[in-house]
């Protein structure tokens, strides 16, 4: 969960006004950009895209809201909302897309989902170089608009080139609603304004609109990587969403505040296997009834 949600930094005390300014236009800008991108959706026959892309804006972006309104950490809502996801995600990944990328080819279906599990650390551990670079806008923000681009790409590739439904592509993006909430939390808390989630939010139809265009070639080989690689991606996302409640997670530092905080993160250990298997057995239910 530290790719979207962990350690937002704030405004700095020297140009902090400026980057918030930035953020603002750049948020705006996505926004717009986002409409844009929608009307070729729509115009195109991409109608699950569409609905896809602006389920993740305003989940991410209402999500952030509240996060920006709520006086504290919330340690129950943190292990529900990310347990739901990492739920939902881990089993949309096993039934509908791993199948699908070992239809193609065993092995290379395989080597794909080695391939998006091996990526996924990896950018997830590079990532955090980004604290200590000096950036034009918050370091969180950036880590946020670079996750929620790939992930949309990933996920415009899959469509543009599969006849799948709207529930895997929901499962999917249902994360960013929890992360938003998270990220936006600290950050105002720290300075800034809560509209700049506006832009990783955008930015995750913005990118899987875009992307369904690119056709992949008819080798089985290629996708059965390329399906494969997304899987192993959405699943290690999936698993950086599992609530830790261990001390020194971020579900520890939102007990900051209380004064039994290790006898509450134990209770909390239960809603975090409760609203793992939450998660899964909705997109069972949903399969069923869209089966």
């Amino acid at each position: 969960m530290d790719d979207e949600a962990g350690h937002a930094g704030g405004a700095n005390a020297d140009g902090g006004g400026a980057k918030t300014r930035r953020e603002t236009a750049l948020g705006g800008a996505s926004v717009a950009l986002l409409v844009a991108t929608s009307a070729v959706a729509f115009t195109t026959g991409r109608a699950t895209l569409f609905g896809i892309a602006w389920v993740a804006f305003l989940g991410m972006t209402v999500a952030g809201w509240f996060g920006a309104k709520t006086p504290q950490d919330r340690p129950h809502l943190l292990v529900w909302g990310y347990g739901l996801s990492a739920g939902a995600m881990v089993t949309s990944a096993a039934v509908f897309l791993l199948p699908q990328a070992m239809r193609q080819s065993m092995t290379f279906g395989g080597f794909g989902v080695a391939t998006g599990l091996l990526v996924g650390f990896a950018a997830h551990t590079l990532g955090h170089r980004l604290a200590h670079m000096d950036l034009p806008f918050d370091r969180t923000l950036a880590e946020l608009t670079a996750h929620a681009v790939s992930a949309g790409a990933i996920i415009g590739i899959i469509y543009g080139n599969m006849e799948l439904g709207a529930l895997l592509g929901l499962a999917i993006v249902s994360h960013k609603g929890p992360a938003g909430y998270a990220a936006v939390h600290r950050y105002v808390g720290r300075g800034g304004d809560w509209t700049a989630i506006l832009l990783p939010a955008a930015g995750v139809g913005v990118a899987a609109i875009a992307s369904s265009f690119l056709g992949l070639p008819a080798s089985d080989a290629v996708r059965g990587v390329v399906f494969g690689f997304a899987t192993g991606v959405f699943v290690h996302i999936a698993m950086d969403f599992l609530p830790e409640c261990e001390l020194g997670s971020e579900v520890h530092e939102s007990l900051e505040h209380h004064d039994d905080a290790h006898r509450l993160l134990d209770r909390l250990r239960v809603h975090a296997v409760a609203s793992t298997a939450l998660g899964g057995v909705a997109v069972f239910v949903g399969w069923l009834l869209v089966a």
